[in-house]
């Protein structure tokens, strides 16, 4: 037999709303013959109501002089508080009902590198051949966690199945490859040959707040897959950070070489904002990046379009920029 619910004091002990919302009238305008027009009853209706609210609360909650009235001090409590509900209340309900009223959005989630370095560049076509879909991304490293009530309809990602109810079709692998600013490369260029390096400063990936992005590839990990680790030699200086975006824009500004993802550092390369140092270069074919599109919006028009567009556009600037380098 199921437990029978504890009478809720909270809601048993509130006033009647339209007593309140009678009051709250009352009060802005401090004239009960505006208060029924705003509320487009008869000024009785409004003396009532406010008469069994004072009931309800044992205080008056105006001061009468003649036709004029003022609040007292406990209605100036009562005003503030219930003012301040009354338009939380009608703000929320104006945001549920313009998202009901929106016939065609999208939210996307990727990691902030993602955001930055290829979304940028690329959704303003997106935008202009489809001005009807309203674009909403969250960029996050936190995958596996976003915030509750938070049900992205896409994931980009290395997460080939990000949470359940979503489904994965892989993109592409990664390669990764150093790369600096021009002028930094002229000042060092022992970088070409990335064995005997001095007084160079290593821009670091760290893997501090990155654990849900998958596997992680820093200056170690990189040098042990090339089997050189142990021959690079000289004063080496490391600038360790877990935040991708700061460090490209550390070696846009000449202070250091990082490592290049090539999907997301080619068109950098290609404005001459950043250069590719040597010819040593890794694919990691372990994993790959992933487009997850949660199964119950499958049939969502703004989702099956931004999937056929997004997969396109994936291949033909990938292909591009994978035939330039060759």
């Amino acid at each position: 037999m199921a437990k029978p619910i504890e009478p809720d004091q909270i809601l048993l002990k509130m006033p009647s709303l339209r007593a309140v919302k009678s009051f709250v009238a009352a009060a802005k305008y401090l004239n009960f013959t505006r208060a029924a027009e705003a509320l487009c009853v008869t000024q009785a209706a409004i003396s009532r109501q406010i008469r069994e609210l004072e009931a309800v609360l044992g205080v008056s909650l105006f001061k009468r002089t003649g036709r004029a009235v003022e609040l007292t001090e406990a209605g100036q409590i009562f005003y503030d508080a219930a003012y301040l509900s009354f338009v939380n209340i009608a703000q929320a309900a104006q945001r549920i009902q313009s998202s009901a009223n929106k016939k065609k959005e999208l939210s996307i989630c990727c990691t902030p590198a993602f955001s930055s370095f290829w979304l940028t560049n690329r959704l303003p076509d997106f935008v202009k051949r489809y001005p009807d879909i309203d674009i909403n991304v969250i960029s996050t490293s936190s995958m596996l966690h976003t915030e509750p009530g938070v049900y992205p309809d896409i994931f980009i990602s290395k997460l080939s199945d990000p949470r359940e109810g979503y489904h994965s079709e892989p993109l592409f692998h990664d390669l990764i490859y150093p790369v600096c600013s021009a002028l930094y490369l002229e000042e060092h260029p022992e970088l070409i040959s990335f064995i005997s390096i001095d007084d160079v400063t290593l821009l670091n990936l760290t893997p501090y707040g990155r654990s849900q992005v998958a596997e992680h590839v820093d200056w170690d990990v990189w040098l042990n897959s090339l089997g050189i680790g142990s021959e690079v030699t000289g004063q080496v200086h490391y600038f360790n950070t877990n935040d991708y975006n700061m460090l490209i824009q550390l070696a846009v500004s000449g202070h250091g070489v990082c490592l290049g993802w090539h999907h997301l550092v080619a068109p950098l390369i290609e404005q001459g904002i950043l250069v590719k140092v040597g010819e040593k270069e890794i694919t990691y074919r372990e994993k790959k990046h992933y487009l997850s599109y949660a199964e119950r919006n499958e049939s969502k028009e703004a989702l099956q379009v931004f999937r056929k567009w997004f997969i396109a556009d994936i291949e033909k600037n990938l292909s591009n920029l994978f035939k330039k380098r060759c």
